[in-house]
């Protein structure tokens, strides 16, 4: 695939997965001293499991960096906070065992401050295996009980103006199989992502998963996404708004999307855009199905609409059918969109 402009720099298309599950808070931790300064890191509300960024500034997830007790495994495609970072190295000097995989085959440049870093600070880290187009995936799993889902990098250039989300894991069978990849990608070794009690890895089938999300909608589909290149996903986009589907689509805008824009939206979905120079840069990947249905479901990860996404990167992402999750979801897709500029081919 063809670089795309993201953010100001050309990268490659990338992303991709999902998880079914049942999803908590996210543990609330006291005050953390960080470079001899004191910060509050407070979690989402109880019965909330849901991270909302910008809003949330990552205190959330700085929060369960720091509230690791005895093992803090985490696979993230960009690293470049150092706050993050020296959390990380903080957890392993009061002895948790701190492992951590960063992605070479994009990322390698921009990640090797932070592999220096951690290094040279107690924690074990290891470049994701070359084997996948790139590893991104942005997952932390803090003391082999709880996972924390992320669409967004720990990046921190990004905070300010990138929308993400964030949700905990609390399954076993979930969290089991997340480990599991995660000790093989450590090590190097080829493994079949087990599915856990209701996970999708990429790139083993996330675009199958995906689309069975998609082609399932019966009254309404929202969409949040940075790229919109997957020729599949278009069609069932497509689909969906030809067979009476409501479709809400919230992006910003690229001329790398306009093509696909065009055909959605001559299909009958509703679009908005934000300009690259907005205060607002769409960057969650989220489908949110039947608001106010039942069986309505929402899914949240790491994965854009790209074949390289669904189909060649290291992914994970989650759904949820819980409402303290798609409730706060949909209000902040609905605003999204509210805040956008309609697109017009």
């Amino acid at each position: 695939m063809s670089p795309v402009q993201v953010r100001g720099r050309a990268i490659r298309a990338l992303s991709g997965a999902v998880a079914v599950l049942t999803v908590a808070a996210l543990p609330a931790c006291a005050a953390t001293a960080h470079a001899g300064t004191a910060r509050t890191l407070t979690a989402p509300a109880a019965g909330s499991g849901l991270v909302t960024e910008p809003d949330d500034q990552w205190k959330s997830v700085l929060a369960f960096i720091s509230g690791a007790k005895t093992t803090l495994d985490m696979t993230m495609y960009e690293l470049a906070d150092t706050t993050a970072e020296q959390d990380l190295a903080t957890d392993a000097q009061r002895g948790v065992k701190v492992r951590v995989i960063l992605d070479q085959n994009r990322e390698k440049t921009h990640n090797q401050p932070a592999f220096d870093f951690l290094s040279g600070h107690g924690v074990q880290v290891e470049w994701a295996p070359p084997g996948f187009k790139a590893t991104h995936q942005k997952t932390i799993t803090d003391d082999d009980t709880t996972s924390l889902v992320l669409s967004g990098n720990l990046t921190s250039r990004y905070y300010p103006t990138g929308r993400d989300f964030g949700v905990t894991d609390h399954d076993s069978a979930d969290v089991s199989a997340i480990e599991k990849v995660f000790n093989a990608d450590f090590a190097d070794t080829t493994i079949t992502p087990p599915t856990g009690s209701d996970l999708v890895w990429s790139p083993t089938n996330s675009q199958t998963s995906l689309l069975a999300l998609i082609n399932g909608a019966k009254t309404s589909l929202a969409i949040e996404n940075e790229e919109m290149a997957d020729p599949a996903v278009v069609d069932a986009l497509a689909a969906a708004a030809q067979r009476g589907v409501d479709v809400t689509i919230t992006m910003t805008d690229s001329s790398s999307w306009t093509k696909n824009f065009d055909t959605l939206a001559a299909d009958g979905a509703h679009i908005g855009v934000y300009a690259q120079s907005a205060k607002l840069y769409i960057h969650a990947k989220v489908i949110i199905t039947d608001t106010g249905k039942p069986g309505a479901s929402a899914f949240i990860g790491s994965e854009n609409f790209s074949d390289a996404s669904l189909n060649g990167n290291r992914e994970l992402g989650l759904t949820t059918t819980d409402p303290a999750i798609l409730t706060p979801l949909t209000t902040t897709l609905d605003s999204d969109h509210t805040g956008a500029t309609p697109w017009k081919s």
